[in-house]
């Protein structure tokens, strides 16, 4: 299962349920404030295996928690701020060219 970050839209959750994918959004846990080190803790312990996130900055405390979580992977969407139903569109494209496929232990940059 995957865990949306604060950072994109919740809608995001039923595309990817279309796409096969299971996931929840930190808004909905109400995880939203939490700091990113603790939401990977979180979201780890809830057993999820990947956080998606537009977070640039997610990288250093990620890579401190994905030492100790090292089956965790994260995918940082690399695609533009847009209006949701811009967004999942955009999505819906990058997805048919790459899926994403979280590598355990690691960030990755999707799509690339």
């Amino acid at each position: 299962m995957w865990l949306l970050d604060a950072n994109l839209p919740v809608q995001l959750v039923a595309l990817l349920g279309e796409l096969g994918i299971e996931a929840d959004s930190a808004v909905a846990r109400g995880w939203n404030t939490l700091s990113n080190g603790s939401l990977v803790s979180a979201a780890v312990e809830a057993k999820f295996s990947a956080l998606l996130t537009r977070d640039r900055l997610f990288g250093q405390p990620a890579a401190q928690v994905l030492k100790v979580h090292g089956e965790f992977g994260i995918v940082r969407v690399t695609l533009p701020q847009l209006r949701a139903s811009q967004f999942l569109a955009a999505f819906r494209a990058a997805w048919q060219t790459a899926r994403i496929i979280p590598a355990p232990g690691r960030m990755i940059e999707w799509p690339a």
